[in-house]
């Protein structure tokens, strides 16, 4: 007893410590001996499963983050850890206790989850540039990209992808406010492929034109012109500037940058090329 005393005690005192250390590889180092003299410690088997999640190692990141949250059924970080590791291990039980568990509802008892949460933002590669899209969000941890991606994101038009838990932001869409996750990685990529192309359109009845061509032949389009914008890093992870509101697009520009998404590029190619035949229109570039 007095010797499993002591290795808490030294445990307790390593955890401290390790608190203190910025160099991640090193403090994971120390997490991982401070459970070698206790096991149970549930802060330290949290975060040693918090710095795997973020690393996307997910077998050691459900490992932990299970045990952290089966030392402590309260621990709510805990458990959407270990449902995102899950998730992306394709550990569907596990995911689907604990999602019930946070009062989730859940409309099947097999297989992948089906909880439909309803419309999100995503921000793909966020720590690189941070492209915002909005998708839907299957369960809590996967969403499905509704938008078309820009083709250097390496995404595209109905890809599944694993994202974060934890709201980096928020998108306003008709007086609604909607958290922004990150997406951690792609879970499964869709038929899907990018096609842009730079038109100079006389009117937006032209544009509307080329829309129901595009949509008849069960594609995707998106005029990237009016519905893209840059934001700073500020706006982009927390309320957007109003000066960034007043940047979109008000009248119209003729030449106009567009993304469709299509499961056979040639087809939307002569798609394209008949509809530049029909309304005048001039097709700068295909990409």
């Amino acid at each position: 007893m007095q010797l499993f005393n002591f290795k808490k005690k030294k445990a307790e005192k390593l955890y401290k410590a390790s608190t203190e250390i910025e160099d991640e590889d090193k403090q994971l180092g120390m997490l991982l001996q401070v459970l070698e003299l206790d096991p149970n410690h549930q802060f330290a088997n949290y975060q040693v499963g918090f710095i795997h999640k973020y690393r996307g190692n997910w077998e050691p990141s459900l490992k932990y983050n299970k045990h952290a949250y089966e030392l402590d059924k309260d621990d709510e970080a805990a458990r959407w850890n270990m449902a995102i590791a899950a998730t992306a291990l394709g550990e569907w039980s596990i995911a689907r206790e604990a999602w019930l568990a946070c009062g989730v509802k859940i409309a099947n008892e097999e297989g992948p989850v089906d909880a439909n949460c309803g419309m999100t933002p995503v921000r793909l590669n966020p720590d690189d540039d941070g492209e915002v899209v909005w998708g839907t969000r299957l369960d809590p941890a996967r969403t499905q990209i509704d938008n078309i991606p820009f083709k250097k994101s390496g995404f595209k038009y109905g890809d599944i992808v694993l994202n974060d838990g934890a709201a980096v932001g928020y998108r306003l869409y008709k007086d609604i406010e909607y958290p922004v996750f990150n997406v951690l990685e792609l879970i499964s990529t869709s038929e899907y492929q990018t096609l842009t192309l730079e038109v100079i359109i006389k009117s937006d009845d032209d544009l509307e034109v080329l829309r129901k061509a595009i949509f008849k032949a069960g594609y995707e389009i998106e005029d990237w012109t009016k519905n893209t914008r840059i934001l700073c890093k500020q706006c982009s992870e927390g309320t957007l500037h109003e000066e960034h509101d007043n940047k979109l697009e008000k009248e119209w520009n003729a030449e106009r940058t567009l993304a469709i998404a299509t499961t056979d590029l040639k087809d939307a190619e002569s798609l394209v090329d008949q509809w530049a035949k029909e309304t005048s229109s001039i097709v700068v570039s295909f990409e």
